[in-house]
């Protein structure tokens, strides 16, 4: 079913958060890579990459998933061999590097589909600027994962067109590009509790029958995930009702990785200062068995996300699949995933307009870092602590209602979020794309026509860019003749000079020294770069370039 199929453009760094480390970006790269194996209506799974590297490694995942439909590898720099296959699902939003890639063969050659992830990079800001103004075509989706999400590009791509629009009046804007809201999915099935595990869990931290425990996966970093300090807040705030009321002791786990080291005594510090009744717990979210026990003995899950850089928010979704009420900020993705028969939205506050736009202004112009960028809005980004510790003790009170929210979330995960759920979501637009494409060659038109390879503005032809360089252009028709005398062989030059290094040659030396042979044959009258493709069967174009460099390097000179 090529219509509702597509090539994943596969590198492993989007992919592979065991070698690669883990970030949301690559655990949810991965997790979509075992949905769409499994869940796929495919007759094959196409890869486009750079290197074979990439191609076996996006084969040894297959291996992995079991998968038994044929799959096929198609190079970067040959994609007219992605047919019948008509979509590119690309790992980000849509670089327009892809764009212009495609204009080489035509606007309507396939179909890009990107997705988004953190969208508040300088990167990604230009990038969707720069979408409006390349060959994007109305035919390539950005999937959004959150209605929040849909709506900040939207909101880029407006700013984009109305400088667009006064810089060059006049000007038609081309069509935006497909910006469907489809989930983040996971595998339902990966966050069934483990009782033993669980048990494991609250025995380490000395966690009692009737204790409460409040648990976190997440980055443990208060820059760019999430700012503790508020939450050790509300954990005292209140343990002190809870106790006042008879209740239990809270304890608060967090697992996760500190991307800095340092985080971890700060983390540790403010607990100590601030939620002293609290027990407080770290765990190790490298380790896939502390991950299974932090859902599996947890009872309340808790993600008081304050930072740009989440976008969607798949922790709390895993923790619904594993049956455990939610408190999450009312913050981009989770408005989608979160409702209150699974758990509670905690509202949030931006600075009102023109209080940050200097933080803007310093991350654009390079003062400051990205970092530094999120770090400043997250200080100015509070959760409405009285809401965050009513949520908790309203929890941690009333048993009943834990597991009413786990199951109901439970039934939304599977309904909603699970891959199979997902997949086919995204199969039918690829299937819409596919339909675009088919009606955009049906009409034909100027604007479809391939752009000549060396005349793409932004990666012009070294002779159109540099024809000022030098002295004159390598002549088509000239005669050269081998140049007498010993000489190391191409195989020693290519040694000597280590083109190796750059991974990157020319030509094969033995394919060089096929050439120059071909010259010597030819005697001091030498021969034309036609004799000698005639001679040797190779093309025109490489016996050209192979001429460059042999005369580069004194095995050719002009004939007489």
């Amino acid at each position: 079913m090529p219509a509702t199929n597509a090539a994943i453009w596969f590198s492993s760094d989007g992919y592979d958060p065991a070698t690669r480390g883990i970030n949301g970006r690559r655990v949810a790269g991965e997790s979509f890579l075992r949905g769409f194996f499994a869940h796929a209506d495919v007759a094959e799974f196409v890869s486009l990459a750079h290197a074979q590297a990439d191609h076996a490694a996006f084969a040894r995942i297959a291996a992995d998933q079991g998968v038994t439909r044929p799959l096929r590898a198609v190079r970067l720099d040959a994609p007219a061999a992605l047919a019948p296959v008509e979509v590119v699902s690309y790992p980000a939003p849509i670089p327009t590097t892809e764009c212009w890639r495609r204009a080489a063969h035509g606007a309507a050659a396939w179909a890009l589909c990107g997705i988004t992830h953190t969208t508040a990079t300088r990167m990604v800001m230009q990038t969707v600027f720069d979408l409006r103004s390349a060959p994007q075509m109305p035919w390539d989706a950005v999937i959004c994962t959150s209605h929040a999400v849909q709506s900040s590009l939207r909101r880029l791509m407006e700013l984009a067109e109305v400088y667009l629009t006064q810089r060059f009046p006049g000007a038609p804007m081309p069509a935006r590009p497909l910006m469907p809201v489809i989930p983040l999915g996971i595998t339902c099935a990966d966050f069934q509790p483990d009782p033993g595990l669980g048990q494991g869990l609250r025995d380490r931290i000395g966690a009692g029958p009737g204790d409460v425990v409040a648990v976190t996966i997440a980055r443990l970093s208060p820059d760019e995930k999430f700012d503790p300090l508020p939450l050790f807040l509300a954990m005292e705030a209140a343990q002190a009702e809870v106790a006042g009321q008879g209740g239990c002791k809270l304890h608060l786990v967090f697992c996760g990785q500190f991307k800095e080291p340092a985080w971890e005594a700060t983390f540790a510090q403010a607990a100590a200062r601030l939620m002293p009744s609290c027990g407080y717990h770290l765990l190790d979210g490298g380790n896939a068995d502390d991950r299974k026990a932090t859902l599996s003995g947890g009872d309340i899950f808790v993600f008081s996300i304050d930072n740009l850089q989440e976008t969607f928010g798949l922790a709390p979704v895993e923790a619904m699949a594993a049956g455990l009420p939610v408190i999450v900020s009312d913050w981009d993705g989770m408005k989608d995933t979160v409702t209150p028969e699974v758990g509670f939205r905690v509202p949030t506050e931006l600075p009102r307009p023109g209080l940050a736009t200097y933080i803007s202004q310093r991350h654009l112009g390079g003062t400051d870092g990205y970092i530094q960028y999120l770090s400043q809005v997250s200080a100015l980004t509070p959760l409405d602590l009285r809401a965050l510790t009513r949520a908790l003790v309203t929890l941690a009170l009333d048993p009943d209602l834990r597991k009413r929210m786990g199951t109901a979330g439970q039934a939304r995960a599977r309904g909603l979020y699970d891959w199979s759920a997902v997949i086919p979501q995204m199969q039918e637009l690829w299937g819409e794309q596919a339909a675009m494409l088919a009606h955009a060659r049906s009409r034909g038109g100027p604007g479809l026509a391939p752009v000549p390879p060396g005349l793409i503005p932004v990666g012009p032809a070294v002779d159109e860019m540099f024809a000022a360089y030098p002295t004159a252009f390598a002549p088509v028709e000239r005669r050269l003749a081998a140049t007498p005398g010993p000489h190391p062989t191409p195989s020693e030059m290519f040694t000597l000079r280590n083109y190796a290094a750059r991974r990157r040659l020319i030509e094969e030396p033995t394919r060089l020294q096929t050439i120059l042979a071909a010259y010597a044959a030819a005697g001091p009258q030498g021969a034309t770069e036609a004799g000698i493709a005639d001679t040797t069967r190779l093309s025109p174009a490489i016996v050209a370039r192979a001429a460059l460099w042999l005369l580069k390097y004194g095995y050719l000179t002009e004939a007489p």
